[in-house]
């Protein structure tokens, strides 16, 4: 009968001098990229953001804005948390959607319909509104065209048609089903109510006006 089996030796390892430094300098180099992991992190900035919806030239409250904590690229332009309170009560110069950071350039303190203005409301096919975008500023030309029936009976005139200057407040997004974008076109208090006649009409067109100095 077999005797008892022996248990294998296991022989003790020695621990190299080169392989424990290296491990050292290895947890070293971890515990470095993690600090700077945190400070990376850690710096950020306080930045005034927006909560809900605010339309064009509406003033805004401090119900419409809040702050969040974000580490902020430099050559991101955004108002720092400490001046909220100096934007509300100004207008805002575009749309603004909930969650956006608040720039300074999507401020203004001016009403964008000015004294001795009105805002005239455009309505557009999709086959009439301009390939480029319509921002609030942007100068238009309305232009007043024959009318249907007068173009097919050759009672057009070859003078040339009137025309009256304005400046975009505000582009809606095209309405779902139509196309038809509404364009707010701030004119001048006498020419107002021509171009809303000829809004009613359907005898208006909106041309895009060379920007100043072209």
């Amino acid at each position: 009968m077999a005797g008892p089996v022996a248990p294998p030796r296991v022989s003790a390892r020695r621990r190299r001098p080169g392989v424990i430094a290296l491990s050292l300098a290895l947890i070293a180099a971890g515990g470095a990229g993690v600090a700077v992991l945190l400070l990376q992190v850690g710096n950020r900035t306080e930045v005034v953001t927006v909560v809900r919806d605010v339309q064009v030239g509406q003033v805004l409250t401090e119900d419409d804005l809040g702050k969040a904590s974000v580490a902020l690229d430099p050559a991101v332009k955004a108002v720092r948390a400490d001046n909220l309170t100096s934007v509300v009560g100004k207008r805002a110069a575009v749309e603004l959607k909930p969650g956006s950071l608040l720039a300074p350039s999507q401020l203004t303190k001016d009403n964008l319909v000015k004294a001795g203005e009105q805002l005239v409301p455009i309505g557009l096919k999709p086959e009439q509104v301009p390939a480029t975008a319509l921002v609030p500023g942007q100068r238009v030309e309305l232009v007043h065209v024959p009318a249907q029936g007068a173009a097919d009976s050759g009672k057009a005139s070859d003078i040339s048609p009137e025309t009256i200057e304005g400046r975009v407040v505000k582009a809606s997004s095209a309405a779902p089903g139509t196309g038809i974008v509404v364009v707010d076109v701030a004119t001048t208090a006498q020419e107002g109510p021509t171009a809303a006649a000829w809004v009613s009409a359907g005898t208006l067109r909106l041309v895009l006006a060379a920007p100043d100095g072209e």
